[in-house]
């Protein structure tokens, strides 16, 4: 070897070996994630019982503007708030606090690796992480407050200890029970539908499990499991035995109660589709070359996890896109194993589609921008002022030099990667990091005027601030907008129920599509309108007459 393959082999090690790998991850994980206000939606939403036990209130289970939620128990926000509670001198509570989705992605990606490693061989190590980073569907997960990521994390401790079972029965049968355990205080009884089946299906069809190390192995798992996931509802039940009652009724009835009808699976194919490329291509690759051992570990255990991953969505019903989130794991598992044996053109093809993909979607992105900037395209910059008609982009020319710079670095990157079965994996991975870092630096601002609600409630805190009465009851308002009102504005709006509320103060969300027409006797003292078009958002105040 001479001395310049030498030194260019060394720098491309440096870039791209275990330190380019680590910097890549951290960059990708933190690049948006503070900055900016609790957008609307799961971001909003999920803060609420965050900020709640940071108040000191209901830190067994998780409320909402003191309204109890019974979507996911409490680990994700304790999680939230211990971060939220230690950064405070530093950062606002809600950046914070999304600090926990970064700490459980970051577990996710690590415990896919090690699961890949121990089921394929060290070669699987770094396609797992690099596919997993160019998930599609994940990005936008990975940097909000999202519970779902936390239980996603857990149902990946739980396959990387079932892989340690035929090798070292003892730990890997304890890294389990206690990634099934998690996963049920993370999720409830779908981290219980994620997990626990995952031992039966081990002990039971797995000819390298069939010993007596390893079935000590997984009993000793399973009695982890059951045994630490009796405290939390035992806990809940000695403090607010109602409240254990409400969460184990609703849970049941989102478990079974909402199965998908037969018109819902091709939208549910749709979303797949795109929310797991480019993971499922390779996935199917690898399931046919390992079509006739089936029943070895290495394929038994992700093949399991994404029929039961697959099973909870369809039994639960739901189509958001944070509940494909557990079909992650044994996807990424499945793709990297199937990375090392592609075929040189299907790699390149891999390869090439997925510069030319961010190259578009890149494209894409300084287009908005320019309709923000330059007005042009004329139809889109049209939609945008209807959308948020009050925004106006600062220091325009900062953003454009920030997103010159980021695109530059992801051509020199992208050019200089070696060729070698993981570069099509490197590139996706490369490309997603270099998409959400251009996204953030030239759209963050207007996401930031368009998903927060800080706005409608500092202007009612006002129109509270010179009256008596405390209580508002509202009508109409979500989740993520009773956690902002909170928030923002100290506000606890209650419950109407049967048309009925103490309470002087009304609150009333008009979307436009159902209008809420208070009694007679409620006046309006206040109105809020934010956004434009058919996106405009109406907040409205009355006070009993």
């Amino acid at each position: 070897m001479t001395g310049e393959s030498f030194r260019t082999s060394m720098i491309r090690r440096h870039l791209y070996g275990a330190t380019g790998l680590a910097l890549l991850i951290a960059l990708y994980l933190l690049t948006g994630l503070t900055g900016h206000d609790p957008w609307r939606g799961d971001d909003a939403r999920h803060f609420g019982p965050i900020l709640e036990m940071l108040q000191g209130n209901h830190l067994l289970f998780p409320a909402i503007a003191g309204q109890p939620e019974t979507d996911f128990p409490p680990l994700y926000y304790w999680a939230g708030a211990a971060f939220a509670r230690l950064l405070a001198p530093l950062l606002p509570l809600h950046d914070g606090a999304r600090l926990a989705t970064t700490l459980f992605t970051a577990l996710a990606i690590f415990w896919i690796t090690r699961a890949a490693t121990r089921l394929y061989g060290r070669e699987t190590r770094t396609p797992a992480a690099l596919l997993t980073l160019g998930t599609l569907g994940l990005v936008l997960h990975a940097h909000e407050t999202q519970p779902m990521i936390a239980l996603m994390a857990m149902q990946t401790l739980t396959l990387a200890g079932l892989s340690h079972i035929p090798t070292r029965p003892v730990l890997g049968g304890v890294q389990a029970g206690m990634g099934a355990a998690l996963a049920f205080l993370a999720g409830g009884l779908p981290g219980v539908v994620l997990s626990l089946p995952l031992f039966v299906v081990v002990i039971a069809a797995c000819p390298e499990c069939r010993n007596p190390r390893a079935s000590s192995g997984l009993i000793i798992g399973l009695s982890i499991a059951l045994g630490a996931s009796a405290l939390w509802p035992l806990a809940l039940h000695y403090q607010s035995p109602e409240l254990l009652a409400l969460w184990w009724r609703n849970e049941w009835h989102d478990l079974w109660a909402g199965a998908m009808s037969g018109n819902e699976f091709a939208r549910l194919v749709e979303l797949l589709g795109w929310f797991a490329w480019p993971l499922w291509p390779i996935a199917l690759w690898s399931l046919w070359r390992t079509r006739r051992r089936l029943l070895r570990a290495s394929a038994l255990l992700p093949i399991t996890a994404l029929v039961f991953a697959l099973a909870w969505i369809i039994l639960n019903g739901s189509l958001s896109p944070a509940s494909m989130l557990p079909l992650v794991p044994p996807l990424a598992l499945l793709a990297a194993s199937g990375v090392p044996t592609l075929r040189r053109g299907a790699a390149n093809a891999f390869d090439w589609f997925g510069i030319m993909t961010f190259g578009v979607f890149a494209l894409l992105v300084w287009i908005a921008w320019s309709a923000q900037v330059f007005l042009w395209p004329p139809g889109l910059a049209r939609h945008l002022v209807r959308v948020a008609p009050d925004f106006a982009l600062r220091a325009p020319e900062i953003s454009a030099i920030a997103g010159i710079a980021i695109i530059a670095a992801w051509v020199l990157l992208a050019w200089r990667l070696p060729r070698s079965p993981n570069r099509a994996p490197a590139n996706w991975a490369l490309g997603m990091t270099m998409l959400w870092c251009l996204t953030i630096a030239l759209l963050k601002p207007w996401f930031d005027h368009d998903r927060s609600y800080r706005p409608a409630a500092t202007s009612l805190k006002i129109a509270l601030s010179g009256e008596r009465e405390g209580c508002v009851a509202m009508v109409g308002l979500s989740a993520s907008q009773r956690a902002s009102f909170h928030y923002f504005a100290g506000i606890r709006p209650e419950r109407v129920v049967n048309n009925e509320t103490p309470c002087g103060f009304l609150l009333v969300f008009d979307d436009r599509s159902e209008t809420q027409k208070p009694a007679p006797e409620w006046q309006q003292i206040w109105e809020f309108r934010r956004g434009g078009g058919r996106q405009q958002e109406i907040f409205r105040l009355y006070r009993r007459d």
